[in-house]
């Protein structure tokens, strides 16, 4: 297995450098691209068969050492078990579908070979970042997708908007990288080993200091200070409050990069990273509480903000920020395995509203308002029905993918109520209430695309038809799991043992004696508060949307303070634009003012200029005359004698 999973993590590796570097044609890009993730898909395909089905020992290897110092080894090696084989599926089968769909999206880009080329490197950082054994590979993993995905949101780089995007998520994610980085830090301080086995073998045991000193004079707890540092770099990649506004603009970039960062790579990173560090975060109630509180915050309030968009990607992008919120409050909650589930889930019926809505966009000629759109179900029908299954998936309808893990995590953060963890009343009324939010935007969205008055321009019009079967088989693959993926995969991810070994769980809110099947599961949702929430999202959404579509703007200007809160989106991207990407350049300004003009430029350019001033005066003398040289010997002769003269006689 160690040789099939060197494949899995270079073939995307050796496709991006074919697309990327060799000149190739557009035909040979996406041919080698996508086989490349092909072969990591069917690759990772075997490897769950063999450790799920199978019944093989995980694989954890270390490869290559290439530093040791004090008995610290750096190491290149690979932890392959029942969580990483999950990530490994769902991140190599979503990207093949993003893939495909590429080749009818970005048909007529001049930049096609070097997409290919990005969007492979960055599979590849996404496998390294999952499959990794140890803190220095995930960290290397961590910083390509995020390297990657600024290569990417910034793409179209003649484009001013998508230049500021970048920026914004390169820097935004460097706080949170900083807030990671001292987390690995004081994970070394502490085992003396950056080694995952090693790590939380000395963790369980209680090998470990239990205090660390942060200011003179205090005593912090130690494993407190690991997880909440380990998780500030989650809240960065994962987009959680306050530190989530990058994630929306990163619409900037084409839609295929905006579903592959959305839905199975870079914003699940940090999800992924608490679940394998959960050994850890069992032991801090701390930390627990503060992932809780922030997952909360982010998932009601960034609901809210989906409400009030126009853009068709913006809402599927607060959606994603919204989603991410209930997979940390799982977290929070101590249910590793229903934010995992949730993540899966997730990224299927995400992929497919994403790709969904670049297919809108195509038959739109690349208009994204909703306001210009509606009435398109008869000339996207495919595009419609497909849309229409992630709909129901996002806001949890029974027996969709959604509706599993979405309940899931209202209960377990019930269940954390219950037993009274801080913050967990909050975050279990944030998430229940976020149910109705979601069916609300959701839905708006899709009334708004899909029925209702056509307010297209007659040329578009005219030219509207189905995308080609280039966009529209990912969808119909995408929609599939994102409708029965949920129903086959409840049982073992939640109340089984899939997870045993991989994740640390000292009390599982999931107890499998009070589980008598899918069914029932279904049956029971449709007698809970969250089900007839959705419901009453849909109807207000149909109401406002179809019924009376002049009352959202009265609403609107009869409650201006509040909608102007949500459209300037409580004030965070003007912070932002002040103190992240507006004092960065503020400061970049102050250190080009004072080292490049007045260092630089006054003192050792000035200095330079001096010297050339001498030289100039002295190259007069340089006559090329030999009597005046000689004349200058005499005189400098005579100075000397006089010198010496004067001297001798003092």
């Amino acid at each position: 297995m160690q040789n099939v999973s060197l494949a899995i993590v270079l073939a995307p590796l050796i496709g991006a450098i074919t697309a990327g570097l060799l000149g190739v044609s557009r035909r040979v890009a996406h041919t080698v691209t996508i086989s490349a993730v092909a072969i990591s898909f069917f690759l990772s395909l075997y490897v769950f068969y063999q450790i799920i089905i199978a019944g093989a020992e995980p694989l954890n290897i270390s490869l290559y050492t290439w530093l040791e110092a004090g008995g610290i080894r750096f190491e290149i090696g690979f932890l392959v078990d029942s969580l990483s084989a999950l990530m490994m599926l769902v991140v190599t089968f979503v990207s093949l579908m993003v893939h495909i769909y590429t080749i009818g999206y970005m048909h007529d880009d001049p930049g096609y070979q070097r997409f290919f080329s990005y969007i492979n490197l960055f599979t590849f950082s996404m496998l390294m970042l999952v499959m990794s054994n140890n803190f220095v590979q995930l960290f290397f993993g961590w910083e390509a997708v995020g390297v990657v995905s600024y290569l990417l949101i910034g793409f179209w780089f003649s484009k001013e908007t998508a230049i500021y995007a970048n920026l914004k998520a390169f820097l935004v994610n460097r706080v949170g990288d900083f807030g990671f980085i001292l987390g690995i830090a004081a994970v070394l301080m502490a085992f003396n080993s950056l080694n995952y086995a090693e790590v939380f073998g000395l963790a369980q045991s209680g090998q470990y200091p239990e205090t660390i000193s942060l200011f003179t004079g205090t005593e912090w707890s130690m494993m407190t200070v690991i997880c909440i540092l380990l998780f500030i770099g989650a809240m960065g990649k994962s987009a959680q409050f306050p530190l989530h506004v990058w994630l929306p603009d990163s619409m900037e970039g084409p839609t295929p990069i905006s579903a592959l960062i959305h839905a199975a790579t870079m914003v699940t990173a940090g999800i992924f990273m608490v679940a394998r560090m959960s050994p850890l975060f069992e032991l801090s109630e701390t930390a627990l509480s503060f992932v809780l509180i922030i997952g909360a915050i982010t998932a009601f309030f960034m609901g809210l903000l989906a409400i009030v968009q126009n853009d068709i990607k913006r809402v599927v992008a607060y959606s994603t920020l919204s989603q991410l919120g209930y997979m940390t409050v799982a977290l929070g909650a101590s249910a590793y395995a229903a934010g995992i589930f949730h993540l899966m889930t997730h990224a299927f019926f995400k992929a497919l509203l994403f790709l969904g809505a670049g297919s809108v966009i195509l038959a739109m000629h690349h208009e994204q308002d909703m306001r210009k759109m509606g009435g398109l179900k008869k000339y996207l029908p495919i595009t419609y029905l497909t849309i229409l299954i992630g709909s129901l998936a996002l806001i949890g309808f029974p027996g969709f993918s959604g509706f599993f893990s979405k309940d899931a995590i209202i209960e377990a953060a019930h269940y954390a109520y219950e037993a009274e963890r801080f913050g967990a009343g909050f975050a279990y009324y944030s998430v229940l209430f976020g149910v109705f939010i979601t069916a609300l935007y959701t839905f708006r969205m899709f009334f708004l695309t899909f029925h209702g008055k056509e307010r297209m321009d007659e040329h578009t019009r005219e030219h509207l038809h189905e995308s080609p079967w280039v966009v529209t088989g990912p969808l119909i693959a995408l929609a599939i799991p994102s409708l029965l993926i949920g129903i086959f995969t409840i049982t073992p991810l939640l109340f089984g043992h899939y997870f045993d070994g991989a994740i640390f769980v000292a009390n599982n809110p999931f107890d499998p004696e009070h589980y008598h099947g899918v069914l029932s599961f279904i049956g029971h949702g449709l007698l809970q508060l969250p089900f007839w929430l959705a419901i009453a999202g849909v109807g207000t959404a149909y109401f406002f949307y179809i019924m009376r579509p002049e009352l959202p703007g009265v609403i609107a200007e009869r409650s201006k303070l509040i909608y102007t809160i949500l459209l300037e989106k409580y004030g965070f991207d003007r912070f932002n634009d002040w103190f992240f990407a507006g004092g960065v350049r503020r400061i970049g300004s102050g250190l080009w003012q004072m080292g490049d003009v007045k260092v630089i430029d006054g003192l050792i350019n000035g200095i330079a200029h001096l010297v050339g001033k001498i030289s100039s005066f002295i190259r007069h003398i340089q006559t090329g005359f030999l009597y005046h040289y000689a004349f200058s010997m005499i005189l400098g002769l005579a100075v000397l004698l006089s010198i010496f003269v004067f001297g001798t006689a003092q």
